[in-house]
């Protein structure tokens, strides 16, 4: 394994002795040649990555006893977490209702739009974070709640303004929005899992793809779209209260990144003194 690893980080030589006068092609004169250039050096560093990755997986498989845990904990994964799903569909609902019942030039347009965003960057965030800091995957999750919390007052406060009824939580509409998404379809989410090595724009807002809408808060009438917004809300606070709860006794069983490295250090040298 080390020799095919030795073998695959030669291709990146280059890049390591790259200098003005060995620029392929020449040193670039142009912004364009600088982009080709710098691309080409994030292509060969993928390509690399990638073969790595597939070594890997090949020998992972080949032979179990090489499932060691490794320096990093385990992060990523989260567009397979339900909080991050229903923080999905709070975001674009949020979109759409701003859209078409608060004027753009109101503060509270951006507003409402940056916390509903906020609630799901953060979790994404947090959990790539996770790596090399259980802590700052804890921030970051409790970030994205507080968003939310901070969204589910505007909602509230649009209600209230309006003079628009609020639903009970125990009422008929409200446990129907909140059964529909714990029998959520599937298919809700499936452009969003199809490919995760291919999802870095999908945060980003200026996304051009469909929003996910299964409420219709597009057809809805102010009142019934900001009841159903509020529902998602809550149901979202509390998976992130329970990821919270989880991350903490994770964090108290297994320790931050720094004693991982410490934990792992010690076993190297254990290890040379017995060689």
């Amino acid at each position: 394994m080390k020799s095919v690893q030795r073998q695959q980080l030669k291709r990146l030589e280059w890049i390591a002795r790259l200098t003005p006068a060995n620029c392929p092609g020449g040193l670039p004169t142009t912004d364009r040649a600088w982009r080709d250039l710098v691309n080409r050096m994030v292509r060969d560093v993928r390509k690399v990555l990638s073969d790595l990755s597939d070594a890997s997986d090949k020998s992972d498989r080949s032979d179990p006893s090489n499932k060691k845990p490794g320096l990093l904990h385990k992060h990523g994964g989260y567009r397979k977490l339900r909080g991050f799903q229903v923080a999905s569909l709070v975001y674009d609902a949020t979109r759409i209702f701003c859209d078409r019942f608060i004027t753009r030039r109101s503060r509270t347009h951006d507003q409402m739009v940056q916390a509903a965003r906020s609630g799901r960057q953060n979790i994404a965030e947090g959990s790539m974070a996770a790596a090399t800091s259980k802590k700052t995957e804890l921030k970051l999750t409790n970030v994205a709640k507080a968003s939310l919390e901070e969204l589910l007052l505007d909602y509230e406060d649009y209600l209230r303004q309006n003079k628009l009824s609020l639903w009970q939580k125990d009422s008929a509409e409200a446990l129907a929005v909140r059964q529909r998404f714990r029998s959520y379809p599937q298919a809700w989410f499936e452009s969003d899992l199809s490919d995760p090595s291919d999802k870095s724009d999908k945060s980003d807002p200026s996304d051009e793809s469909e929003p996910l809408d299964p409420y219709d808060t597009a057809k809805a009438n102010a009142e019934v779209a900001a009841n159903t917004l509020i529902c998602l809300i809550n149901q979202a606070i509390y998976l992130l209260k329970r990821q919270l709860e989880t991350l903490e006794q994770s964090f108290l069983n297994e320790g931050g990144f720094t004693e991982r490295i410490y934990r792992k250090r010690q076993e190297q040298r254990r290890r040379q003194r017995r060689v």
